[in-house]
């Protein structure tokens, strides 16, 4: 299965978009241009109480590096996305999406900053998910080092040009992406996020209409 420009969505540099998964759908997330990392986050559909976990799913993995084959859980221990390709190998899943005050904290740069947590909070909004629920999200494509004392350190992705990851819904799904906002994430440089979906038998390699887009 191949995707090209004319049937991918594509989120804009410093963007965030919602929309909705079933069971059994393929999402792909590319970096069409390198070094670009992407948050994701996802909620039951059924009851968004439940959502992405990163405790429960490197607990269960028992390792900090996920990739093809490794399942991302929910906070009640069900299995929400099933990595099934990883062309990368190297995401996060530890540290938290972008807001203001990480930009006001780490960069010292206080006042209005394009955001990951602000774009997934207005996306998702229309769910009538809060920001406060919104957890720790799967940064695909980003690069943190760990050294033996446990610090950790923000490296340049090791994403290249047309790389992705795909990941397979195990439920249905309410979902939350954005081509992320934090400087030190993305190698000080913006670009654009495309994704489509493989809808099995309903359709083949489409792009999604966003439920609401930034």
């Amino acid at each position: 299965m191949s995707v090209s420009p004319a049937n991918v969505t594509e989120i804009a540099p410093q963007r965030g978009t919602a929309f909705r998964l079933l069971a059994g759908d393929v999402l792909r997330v590319i970096d069409p241009y390198g070094e670009q990392v992407a948050d994701l986050t996802a909620f039951a559909a059924a009851d968004p109480r439940e959502s992405l976990s990163s405790g429960r799913t490197i607990d269960y993995a028992e390792t900090l590096y996920l990739t093809s084959g490794h399942t991302l859980y929910s906070n009640r221990s069900r299995p929400m996305f099933t990595i099934v390709r990883d062309d990368v190998g190297r995401h996060d899943f530890l540290l938290t999406p972008c807001s203001r005050e990480t930009f006001a904290i780490i960069y010292d740069h206080p006042g209005e900053h394009p955001s990951c947590l602000d774009n997934l909070a207005g996306a998702l909004a229309a769910h009538g998910i809060l920001p406060d629920q919104i957890p720790t999200t799967f940064n695909i494509f980003m690069n943190v080092d760990i050294d033996p004392a446990g610090r950790t350190a923000v490296r340049p992705p090791r994403s290249k040009a047309g790389d992705c990851i795909e990941l397979r819904a195990e439920m249905d799904l309410i979902v939350g992406l954005t081509a992320c906002s934090a400087e030190l994430s993305n190698n000080y440089a913006f670009k654009p996020v495309w994704y489509a979906i493989d809808r099995g038998s309903r359709t083949s390699w489409t792009n999604s209409a966003p439920l609401r887009a930034r």
